[in-house]
């Protein structure tokens, strides 16, 4: 049996403070492009194989024990000036047998992608790889900050999903999402490239 799933999580789910900030984000930018504010999303995937099943997800960096979460990459929030403090870092998890934050939350959700086996193969194999450029900020010149949406949208359209097939939940919108399309797209249609790689350091 092989799936792949996708999570759709209220932003700030379990945190008061992301969220406020969040919707606060939210009314700035729906009032900018001159439209109603809508619910925004967070996305996480789960991979199930025939062997082992594994989530995938961009976080916060918890603690200094990151490969008992299965992280396999670490990038910077804000600014990379602060990098040295774990609070501006993220991880990139690919965790066997995990769970995904504030899963009980999800709305539409799972929503299944694919059950093909190669796809899910892909996926797994691409995560070491994600691009892993400032969060918060467009430095991949793809129209929109990079986000935990990009690591989604970047890992599925990488693996050959049609993400126009992809739908958010009713109201929705899902911020970031759009620059992992953009950039894969790049990617895909490049004839050669090298993906960025990763060594976890002594503090991840």
């Amino acid at each position: 049996m092989t799936e792949v799933d996708l999570y759709w999580l209220p932003l700030g789910a379990g945190a008061h403070v992301v969220r406020i900030s969040g919707r606060m984000f939210e009314v700035l930018t729906a009032f900018r492009q001159r439209r109603p504010p809508r619910d925004l999303y967070h996305s996480a995937l789960e991979v199930v194989t025939a062997d082992s099943r594994f989530t995938i997800e961009m976080n916060p960096i918890p603690d200094r024990r990151g490969a008992s979460r299965g992280v396999v990459a670490e990038g910077v929030v804000g600014t990379r000036l602060l990098r040295r403090f774990r609070v501006f870092r993220y991880e990139i998890r690919r965790w066997r047998g995990g769970v995904i934050a504030d899963v009980a939350a999800a709305v539409h959700s799972p929503a299944r992608i694919s059950v093909d086996p190669d796809v899910a193969q892909r996926i797994l194999d691409l995560v070491p790889r994600v691009p892993l450029p400032v969060w918060g900020r467009d430095e991949m010149h793809a129209g929109e900050m990079w986000n935990s949406n990009s690591v989604t949208a970047w890992l599925l359209a990488s693996a050959g999903i049609d993400l126009d097939a992809v739908e958010l939940p009713s109201n929705g919108r899902a911020p970031g999402w759009d620059a992992g399309r953009v950039v894969a797209g790049r990617h895909v249609a490049a004839s050669a490239f090298v993906l960025p790689t990763f060594r976890a350091g002594p503090d991840c």
